[in-house]
């Protein structure tokens, strides 16, 4: 099949409807069978799970399942900035003048990004994470840092896949998709996690009740099948670890770097 036939099927199959049949077939009861072989195809490590493979209600109720204490450790380092989700990082580095550079071969502005919030200025100069959730991954979404959520924002959007193809093939998916956006202040600044949906992705949900307050690690989100989470740190406030890059896998609770006061620009 063609780059511009498969293009052109994306395009018609991104529509939110199709996502929402969906994610009502994977909670359906009858979702519940396929369980096994999903977990198979995709080398799920089943034994992490809070439940038993046999007691989830639906695929999705597998999907979002949340594992057995003490299973992703999160860093203790102080100032330590974690990752959210257990992803691959497909993008990292500096924002340069409101621009995310070269993710996967293109450029994406925080005005796109974060549809023209007023919050833009704090992050024109910042650090970017993207992270991609693949089926394998868990799903469960966690804050970064210790802080206090001061704005949460929806954006709606389509929901092209946001996998290689995805990233590569079609036009700034990231800032076309629907998205969540949650914005944390910490005691250095402020950060942005940027939970992006995807094809097939029914909804991205918060947990209930919403913390207001949240501690490092703390759950916050869950991704109904696979997605991308962007992380954005505020201007002159992070400092990233030398060791990570483009390409390597990381689990929830892994520190990214450490956060630090502002730098007076003076």
């Amino acid at each position: 099949m063609n780059r511009w036939l498969l293009r052109s099927m994306t395009e018609l199959t991104s529509r939110k409807f199709v996502s929402r049949l969906t994610g009502r077939l994977a909670k359906s009861p009858i979702s519940r069978r396929w369980i096994p072989r999903f977990a198979a195809l995709y080398r799920i490590p089943v034994e992490e799970a809070e439940k038993a493979i046999g007691e989830y209600a639906s695929l999705n109720d597998f999907f979002t399942r949340r594992l057995k204490p003490g299973s992703r450790p999160v860093d203790e380092t102080p100032d330590a900035l974690v990752s959210p989700v257990d992803a691959l990082i497909t993008a990292c580095g500096v924002i340069k003048d409101g621009l995310l550079l070269q993710i996967k071969g293109q450029d994406y502005t925080l005005e796109e990004l974060l549809n023209g919030s007023p919050r833009i200025a704090q992050y024109r100069d910042g650090f970017f994470w993207v992270l991609y959730l693949s089926p394998t991954d868990y799903h469960r979404i966690h804050s970064p840092c210790s802080g206090t959520v001061v704005e949460s924002e929806h954006i709606a959007g389509r929901v092209y896949p946001v996998n290689e193809f995805g990233l590569t093939s079609m036009r700034r998916v990231l800032s076309r998709n629907e998205r969540l956006v949650t914005y944390i202040v910490h005691e250095e600044g402020e950060i942005a996690v940027v939970k992006v949906g995807a094809l097939n992705v029914s909804s991205i949900q918060y947990v209930e009740p919403m913390p207001k307050k949240l501690e490092r690690g703390q759950e916050l989100a869950y991704f109904e099948f696979g997605s991308t989470v962007v992380l954005l740190t505020e201007n002159g406030t992070f400092r990233p670890r030398s060791d990570l890059k483009i390409g390597d896998k990381v689990k929830m609770g892994d520190k990214l770097g450490l956060l630090a006061p502002k730098r007076d620009p003076g």
